[in-house]
């Protein structure tokens, strides 16, 4: 009876800690909503971000180019839908009169490879990997997922990254996708955030780590990171140093449609 009577206390126990990790680390999440702008980061309807993009083979580059990046929200009628995407993307590279000179589209279903051939569908590895990534980056939870059903935030520690002071919060969502997200204790704002994917074909799990920095206001008290730096399994395979950002420039939907006349390829060719 006694010991029937001590697992009780220490389950009600245990639950109450539970509770107290998760209660602190939803604050410590909105807390960094608060730091992005709040109100004016969650009605943010479009982002243009325009820069250098790099990527990275063996810590070497392997491709550079100008790029501009349209990102378009769409409205989430009820916050707490699990399964709501909610995204479109244009990834535009440009020449060196910043024309347009091949796009890869994503939108809530499909993406393309658009060129001035046409347009090439996108394989569904690569779609699925895509929206695998934005639904675990740290910056479409705040903005997308907050409210989800299933969502827990929990506190973790307080900690040192490259010598600066940061909260550690495990996000966890309804599929069980992990997010250790880092974030700077004084100024809020998230600064690293690492996941673990599954390669379907190979079975090995990757580490994937995203750093965030040079935030600057872009707008109504919005702050935004000119640097973002992707790592896999311990080496760099991404870099993107923005040199303007804006939002709410009421992009063109056209710009998140395929052409008018686009022919569709397959495997690049008609």
């Amino acid at each position: 009876m006694k010991v029937a009577c001590f697992l009780l206390i220490f389950s009600f126990s245990l639950s109450a800690e539970e509770t107290a990790i998760q209660k602190r680390g939803r604050a410590i999440v909105e807390s960094a909503l608060a730091a992005l702008g709040g109100p004016a980061f969650l009605s943010m309807n479009d982002r243009t971000e325009e820069g250098r993009l790099y990527s990275f083979h063996r810590e070497k580059v392997s491709g550079a180019a100008r790029a501009a990046l349209f990102t378009h929200y769409l409205q989430n009628p009820q916050p707490t839908t699990i399964g709501f995407f909610g995204l479109r993307e244009r990834q535009s590279f440009l020449d060196k009169k910043l024309k347009e000179e091949r796009a890869i589209l994503f939108t809530e279903l499909d993406g393309y490879d658009l060129n001035y051939r046409g347009a090439t569908p996108i394989t569904k590895e690569i779609y699925d990997r895509y929206r695998d990534s934005t639904l675990r980056n740290i910056f479409y939870i705040l903005r997308q997922r907050r409210q989800e059903k299933g969502m827990i935030f929990e506190f973790r520690e307080t900690s040192t990254l490259d010598n600066l002071p940061v909260e550690v919060v495990d996000i966890t969502d309804d599929e069980n996708r992990v997010i250790k997200v880092f974030f700077h204790l004084s100024s809020h704002l998230p600064v690293r955030q690492i996941y673990n994917r599954r390669n379907l074909e190979t079975r090995e799990v990757n580490e994937e780590i995203s750093m965030f920095s040079k935030y600057r206001d872009v707008g109504g008290g919005v702050m935004w990171p000119f640097s973002m730096v992707r790592h896999r399994n311990g080496e760099k395979i991404f870099e993107l140093f923005s040199d303007s950002v804006k939002i709410n420039q009421k992009i063109a939907e056209s710009q998140f449609m395929l052409p008018a006349g686009a022919k569709v390829l397959k495997n690049g060719r008609q």
